[in-house]
């Protein structure tokens, strides 16, 4: 007996669909030219970055002082109106001696003493040697003006052994460096300890220090007598770096570790104004460049190393903060690292329970 059965006819073959994802891929000279493109602009930003503050720096309002009679006051603020717009806020005093006090003390970068001879200006080179030639040279020319000799006085100059203040002025890029590397070499080194990591880059921060006060003052003689303050100072800036860089890994990754180390390196640098003071960077910058680590560091090295301290107190709290504000993210992101295991674990635990009641029910 034979069997009938209904015979289907074949159903012919679909065509493969493509996922979306590879059928919405960019070609590859899409790719090439955006990254082009893309790479092309970071480094016209990292140029404008690097190269703006020093090609728009310069003297604007420089707090400088003047002694002399009144016409000889309104003399010099119409010359200096005249040859130099905008670049000095000029300060009254009673006397030459109170002018350079006022000097020693940072309350004024300069000034300018008028006497029956001639003009005479009153700079700190130890405060910034580029100031104190801007200083003198408009003393130059003031002389010129008023048909009078002009000279010069250094009531706080740089060592012998470094008269163009190089020492100083070179350590943006050492104290960057030494703020990043350690928090990269001891995560690495103590991966599972946060305790031992934390100790790794606070013991660096003392012998980081101490090593650059040895070398600027045994090896470019660039300070005289203040180790131990200059130590300090740079223990302090590199702590404030280092701390919260270690704490942004912890607590975000290495996303948040290098968002941070680029943030020192690309805008804390070339805004920190250590070799002329943030006075002399374009308005603003230099405000901002004293928020970050490198740049409060180069004021705090430069008034304890030249001025015993004088003009330091801000640039000391905001490196505190900085180095409070690291531990407070590190011990954050410590908190997170422990319970991330434990949320796992849970999650874990709850799936199988569920498994096993799911189980029950179909048994039921």
């Amino acid at each position: 007996m034979s069997a009938t059965h209904d015979q289907q006819p074949a159903a012919s073959p679909e065509p493969a669909v493509l996922p979306t994802a590879a059928r919405r891929a960019p070609r590859p000279l899409v790719i090439l030219v955006g990254m082009t493109v893309a790479l092309g602009a970071v480094l016209a930003l990292l140029l404008a970055i690097f190269i703006l503050p020093s090609l728009k720096s310069g003297p604007h309002d420089l707090p400088v002082g003047v002694v002399g009679p009144p016409t000889a006051l309104t003399q010099v603020e119409e010359a200096l109106a005249t040859s130099a717009p905008g670049a000095y806020d000029l300060q009254p005093f009673a006397s030459a001696d109170a002018l350079t006090q006022a000097v020693e003390d940072r309350e004024v970068v300069g000034g300018f003493v008028v006497e029956p001879t001639g003009i005479r200006a009153v700079v700190a080179t130890a405060g910034s040697a580029a100031i104190a030639q801007s200083v003198s040279a408009a003393a130059q020319g003031l002389g010129a003006a008023m048909g009078v000799a002009a000279t010069t006085t250094d009531v706080v100059p740089l060592p012998a052994s470094d008269p163009s203040g190089i020492g100083i002025g070179g350590l943006a890029f050492p104290l960057v460096f030494g703020g990043i590397v350690p928090a990269v070499a001891f995560r690495s080194a103590f991966a599972r300890s946060n305790t031992w990591k934390l100790a790794g880059i606070g013991l660096f921060s003392l012998v980081g220090g101490m090593i650059v006060a040895a070398v600027l003052q045994f090896g470019f003689g660039s300070i005289e007598s203040a180790f131990w303050p200059v130590a300090a100072s740079m223990a302090l800036g590199i702590a404030a770096m280092s701390f919260p860089l270690s704490g942004l890994q912890l607590a975000f990754g290495g996303k948040g570790f290098t968002i941070g180390a680029m943030s020192m390196m690309f805008l804390g640098n070339p805004f920190a104004g250590i070799a002329t003071t943030a006075a002399w960077l374009p308005a603003g910058l230099g405000t901002f460049g004293q928020i970050l680590p490198p740049g409060a560091t180069g004021t705090l090295v430069r008034s304890v190393a030249y001025f015993g301290g004088t003009g330091g107190l801000t640039a000391g709290l905001t490196l505190g903060a900085w180095v409070v504000g690291g531990l407070v993210i590190h011990t954050v992101g410590s908190v997170r690292a422990k319970a991330a295991p434990v949320v796992v674990a849970t999650e874990g635990a709850a799936a199988e329970v569920d498994q096993r009641e799911a189980v029950a029910t179909v048994g039921a």
